[in-house]
């Protein structure tokens, strides 16, 4: 459909094969993935022109990168692809770079990461599920304390965390972030209500409130089709409503996480379904949520 929406895309995905390898795109079989099947964008590249391809119709104004997989010793190297790729480009305007907080080798890869005038912040996924289908990771780093010490060194580079996460390690997460009100962290896809019984979606509903309660902590609307693999806008309109409701018009932003989205609908699917969600919204309300949060909380 398309519209004249301004969009600062906080949440893409670009990849290039003959550059890096990625295990969880080229390996083969492909490996378990709890955001479901990746075959339908495996083996190929995603470049900046492919993502403006997929968004076509829609007025992209700024998108913001973030890691795509990169093994610990590699992260760097995505970095500097993608700073080439600005500066050649002007995409990406933020970067959002991987990282390992447990690395030995943390402090000189937080300062290179920072030392590019693109990055942000960095993102390391810690969604822990018992379920072994779900999980990510084999334990919950939350409950590292090394890894929430190399968490803490953030904050001395003026980084942010993304915060991919399932809903029962909010209460843990909300309680680093009130530890360390200097590292500003951004939930990554509504905090992903994977468990949809109702006890489930209850642990989500108050997980998002305790970290709402933290000032520094925001939130992407995104990511829906990882837990509801057969939405419509309809199945996915109260999981919008109730981010925005917890976190406000000011700390709330919708994201495409193309291309890995693209396995459950279209760029145009999704951002017509934000839109006729916020129909109703203002004019200032709907800016925010689109572009102008993203503007504010990626410093771009």
């Amino acid at each position: 459909m398309g519209s004249d929406l301004r969009i600062v895309d906080p949440h893409v995905h670009l990849w290039d094969l003959s550059r890096a390898r990625y295990g969880w795109l080229q390996d083969d079989p492909l490996p378990n993935n709890p955001a479901g099947d990746m075959s339908p964008i495996a083996r190929r590249d995603y470049l900046l022109k492919d993502y403006l391809a997929d968004a076509a119709g829609w007025v992209i104004d700024k998108i913001v990168h973030v890691e795509a997989g990169q093994p610990t010793g590699q992260q760097l190297g995505e970095t500097d692809w993608l700073q080439a790729t600005a500066q050649d480009y002007g995409y990406p305007q933020g970067i959002v770079a991987g990282a390992d907080l447990l690395d030995p080798d943390l402090d000189a890869l937080l300062e290179a990461h920072a030392a590019r005038p693109n990055v942000r912040g960095v993102r390391q996924i810690v969604c822990w599920h018992q379920d072994p289908l779900k999980t990510y990771t084999p334990r919950d780093l939350l409950l590292d304390p090394a890894w929430i010490d190399g968490f803490a060194k953030l904050a001395e580079h003026g980084l942010s965390f993304d915060l991919q996460l399932y809903p029962s390690q909010m209460t843990t997460a909300a309680g680093i972030a009130s530890d360390h009100p200097g590292v500003p962290m951004i939930v990554n896809h509504a905090g992903l209500p994977t468990d949809r019984d109702e006890a489930g979606m209850e642990r989500w509903r108050t997980g998002l409130r305790l970290l709402a309660a933290q000032p520094h902590v925001s939130i992407k609307i995104s990511g829906l089709g990882i837990t509801d693999r057969a939405w419509t806008p309809d199945s996915i309109r109260p999981i919008v409503l109730e981010c925005i409701d917890v976190f406000g018009t000011e700390r709330a932003m919708f994201a495409s996480d193309f291309p890995v989205e693209r396995v459950h609908g279209t760029f145009d699917a999704f951002f017509s379904a934000f839109d006729a969600i916020t129909s109703d919204f203002t004019d200032d309300e709907r800016d925010r949520l689109f572009a102008m949060n993203a503007e504010a909380i990626y410093r771009i």
